[in-house]
């Protein structure tokens, strides 16, 4: 594997060799920049995994570096640390709104410079995956609606589909033109074959199963091939199709002709055409059926690479727990929450299912705040609680504008506003917080009261929902959707099952939340 290329800029050319000196040993390759120009043609030049980036430069400073990177396409996803002696909290939101990912502070502290690099660089690793994965759904999906705009890629059933797939051959009713009967097999998952029998019913197609290995009798073709051939008269009493033939009438059915479409995961034994099989009739089926595979094909490439995104998703939310003491099944909870009240609130199935995945990294930003303050044992002071509020811009930040991650970025950035407008970083408050957002503010509410904090004992469910309810000094029922709250309410037990069932062999910490508006 090639070695991360880390692109340093700065106009002293000793803190140039301090970086040197710590990351090149580490394995990084290093490509150095004096001013805000060069750096700009380096960066597109060798497209760094992540740019070192001082503030003062000569000229262009580094903020004005920073957002001319975060606006070229060509180097936007490129993570950017600033570096800088500053410390107030006014240049650090500068660094923010120029777009900068993470911060370190002079003098360099070796560890720091490392921990961070690192850090960075797996979440890019991760949402380089997550685009990847976005990019091959998209492909797959624009593909799929071209051959089929009627094709649900989420829902298709192979089964359902052989079914259509005989439809289409053998219809509703006896007809002169068509044959009489279908026996089918499918290969689940390369590892059993079933069989199936299709014949005409009383005004309607009926499947049976058939307990038969026909696959065995079978000379089937390997790989991702498949051929077609017929039989009739004499032929049907031949090697390789006899065996088949004598199995089919041990199970009371009659063959006189037949015309098979065989691969290594599906075959179609299509029986008794009331006249000679044509060269049309092979050519009718193998369209047919290979159609089918190959919706069967974008089905399971689009749900391997969904599973893959969220997965990828899962990690980036465990990612985000590294330096926070909010860990275990915490993140997990919020998402099985999240989808119950969506579910409550009757929204659309693919709304349940995105916000189950989505709301996992509703804490993401919290990979940029420092360990000191997330792993404090007591109260923080107003100016670490600042600094602790900047979580969900650095959230939405991390997610990007990317559609896929739509509903990951409105959580991670509107979860802790507040109906009442008494939350942050916005102060929204009402129908303007998104729902994705109002509905997880109150998932994520109920786990962190369930919770042990530095502030109080862990609550049982019953005291959890009197809070939620009532209120307390901290937390009242003007915070939340009165729509949301009230689905909470109708579905508290549920809440409590999955808490117990998903509960945390240690008890874990939370953020402490401000006093209640």
């Amino acid at each position: 594997m090639a070695a991360a290329v880390i692109l340093c800029v700065d106009d002293e050319k000793n803190n140039r060799d301090l970086l040197r000196a710590v990351l090149v040993p580490r394995g990084f390759e290093v490509v150095e920049a004096a001013d805000g120009p060069r750096a700009l043609a380096a960066a597109v030049e060798y497209q760094p995994s992540l740019i070192l980036l001082d503030v003062m430069l000569p000229g262009m400073d580094g903020y004005a570096v920073c957002r001319a990177l975060k606006e070229d396409p060509a180097t936007q996803d490129i993570p950017v640390i600033m570096v800088t002696a500053l410390m107030a909290k006014a240049d650090r939101i500068k660094s923010i709104e120029a777009g900068a990912d993470d911060f370190l502070s002079k003098p360099f502290d070796k560890v720091e410079i490392l921990a961070r690099v690192n850090m960075l660089l797996k979440v890019k690793d991760l949402s380089d995956r997550l685009k990847g994965a976005y990019a091959n759904i998209s492909q797959i999906t624009t593909f799929g609606r071209v051959i089929a705009r009627t094709y649900d890629p989420l829902k298709f059933d192979l089964l359902l589909a052989l079914d259509k797939v005989v439809d289409l051959t053998i219809g509703h009713a006896v007809a002169p033109d068509k044959p009489t009967q279908v026996v089918a097999g499918l290969n689940i998952g390369g590892k059993a074959w079933r069989w199936y029998n299709y014949a005409h019913g009383t005004g309607k197609l009926q499947r049976a199963i058939l307990k038969l290995n026909l696959e065995a009798f079978l000379n089937l073709p390997e790989g991702k091939s498949a051929r077609v051939v017929s039989f009739s008269g004499p032929e049907l009493e031949g090697e390789e199709i006899g065996r088949v033939v004598t199995k089919l009438q041990e199970s009371q059915i009659l063959v006189h002709n037949m015309l098979c479409f065989l691969s290594d995961d599906l075959c179609l034994l299509v029986l008794n055409y009331q006249r000679a099989i044509t060269r049309y009739d092979a050519d009718v089926i193998n369209a047919i059926v290979t159609h089918t595979l190959l919706l069967k094909t974008i089905y399971v490439q689009i749900n391997e690479v969904s599973g893959a995104f969220d997965y990828s998703l899962q990690a980036l939310a465990r990612a985000s727990e590294v330096n926070d003491e909010d860990t275990g099944n915490h993140i997990h909870r919020v998402g099985e929450y999240s989808a119950l009240l969506a579910r409550e609130l009757d929204l659309p199935g693919k709304f349940i299912r995105s916000i189950r995945v989505q709301a996992l990294t509703h804490d993401v930003g919290k990979i940029h705040i420092p360990p000191a303050i997330l792993l404090k044992p007591g109260m923080l002071t107003p100016e670490e609680y600042e600094v602790m509020k900047l979580h969900p811009q650095y959230g939405a930040m991390i997610l990007g504008n990317n559609a896929r991650l739509a509903m990951a970025h409105n959580i991670a950035l509107n979860h802790h506003e507040r109906w009442n407008g008494s939350g942050y970083p916005a102060g929204l408050s009402g129908e303007a917080i998104p729902l994705e957002a109002r509905i997880v503010a109150v998932a994520d509410q109920y786990d962190a009261l369930r919770n042990a904090r530095v502030y109080k004992l862990p609550f049982d469910h019953a005291t959890a929902m009197h809070v939620m309810t009532q209120g307390d000094d901290r937390t009242r029922p003007g915070h939340f959707d009165p729509h949301v709250l009230a689905a909470f309410q109708n579905i508290a037990s549920t809440f409590e099952e999955t808490y117990e069932r998903l509960r945390d062999t240690f008890e874990n910490a939370y953020e402490p939340f401000p006093p209640a508006a």
